[in-house]
């Protein structure tokens, strides 16, 4: 990968090596931890999400009219956005353990522990995504509770990088996330959608020493900072 960055609660952007740009979850707008030159990217390729929630889905209409991005997301999901003014031809719906070949990557959408709704109308489950990338394995699990689907998904998938929630109170908290990286077994962990709100209590750091005990140093977790390219801190 070229670069990857967080961009603060639970949004991330990928640029391929040809120079494509994933979007995750743009929540950017509303978002107090988005830095400033984030808030309204001009380059977006593909925008992926796990749900309909405003923190995780507020953007993407104005982004995707703005750059052209093709939108993946579940198919109820898919046809809300698309009566909201999605144009059709971005739209690409899709469901659990399917694969769309997108060209620069691909994009498996796996289970969440959670609910989801777009401006209060049921939009379909939640999902995460394992995104193969430049020879990698990312991911993005989306909100979600502890489950047992992180076994299985690190024996199906075997993730480098693991992106989970650990701000308790909508999600796991951070020492739930820790048992879930010890079930995935990453090369890396990455902490998300904590300090966005009040409510979102959980901690980079205590995650940080949890993995470090559950998985005896066998994971690094990684705590990026909100902007910045925390690519060249994976190593080679």
């Amino acid at each position: 990968m070229i670069s990857a960055r967080w961009l603060g609660h639970s949004t991330f952007i990928i640029t391929t090596k040809t120079g494509k740009n994933i979007l995750i979850d743009p929540f950017l707008q509303g978002n107090p931890t988005t830095p400033e030159s984030w808030k309204s990217p001009e380059d977006v390729d593909f925008i992926l999400l796990t749900h309909g929630h405003d923190d995780h889905a507020a953007d993407t209409i104005p982004l995707a009219k703005k750059t052209g991005a093709k939108v993946i997301s579940i198919v109820e999901l898919s046809g809300l956005l698309k009566h909201d003014g999605l144009p059709e031809d971005q739209a690409v719906e899709m469901n659990k353990g399917g694969t769309v070949d997108l060209g620069d990557f691909k994009a498996t959408m796996t289970n969440a522990n959670h609910s989801s709704s777009w401006k209060g109308q049921y939009a379909g489950d939640p999902a995460g995504f394992i995104i193969h990338v430049d020879g990698l394995r990312l991911y993005h699990a989306g909100d979600t509770n502890i489950m047992p689907d992180f076994e299985l998904y690190g024996k199906l998938y075997k993730p480098d990088i693991a992106i989970l929630p650990i701000g308790d109170h909508y999600t796991m908290g951070h020492q739930d996330a820790a048992h879930a990286v010890n079930m995935l077994s990453p090369k890396f962990a990455i902490p998300m959608h904590y300090g966005t709100m009040p409510v979102l209590t959980g901690s980079p750091e205590t995650f940080r020493d949890l993995v470090a005990g559950y998985t005896g140093g066998k994971t690094k977790v990684i705590i990026p900072e909100a902007g910045s390219d925390f690519r060249n801190l994976l190593g080679d």
